[in-house]
């Protein structure tokens, strides 16, 4: 397998390498048109946090469905009124449209994130105020 080989509409890679290329997305609506990792319906995340990292905003006006599933170490997902802590490889939690969030890295953890729709105005601008990120398209 030859790694970012999309010659013939097919890319193999590597989540790890290719995710610390584009902030751990692997494939969504920010991809270039001509890629297979293109899409509007889904984006796909492959996160590597180290311990301690937390998410720096909450997300609100929440336009998409989310899963998060860990792969390993433990995860502290924030929702309104409750924390959902995951701390065996395969927990998950899936939360949807107009559900406010943010997470915590209680110790170095991996974590697969599928949501959708794959749509821009989510992305954390370095600069801005910190407090919370809102869907702004």
């Amino acid at each position: 397998m030859e790694d970012g080989d999309a010659d013939d509409g097919v890319y193999t890679g590597n989540a790890g390498k290719d995710a610390a290329l584009d902030r751990g997305w692997l494939l969504g609506h920010f991809k270039d048109a001509g890629d297979p990792r293109h899409s509007e319906a889904v984006e796909i995340k492959w996160g590597v946090h180290p311990a301690g990292e937390e998410r720096a905003r909450w997300v609100t006006g929440e336009l998409r469905t989310a899963l998060l599933v860990l792969i390993s170490g433990r995860f502290r997902v924030r929702l309104p009124g409750r924390d959902v802590l995951l701390t065996e490889q395969g927990d998950y939690v899936v939360w949807g449209r107009g559900t406010d969030h943010s997470w915590a890295a209680e110790e170095e953890s991996v974590v697969l994130t599928v949501r959708w729709p794959s749509v821009p105005g989510y992305a954390v601008v370095p600069g801005e105020d910190p407090r919370s990120e809102r869907h702004t398209a």
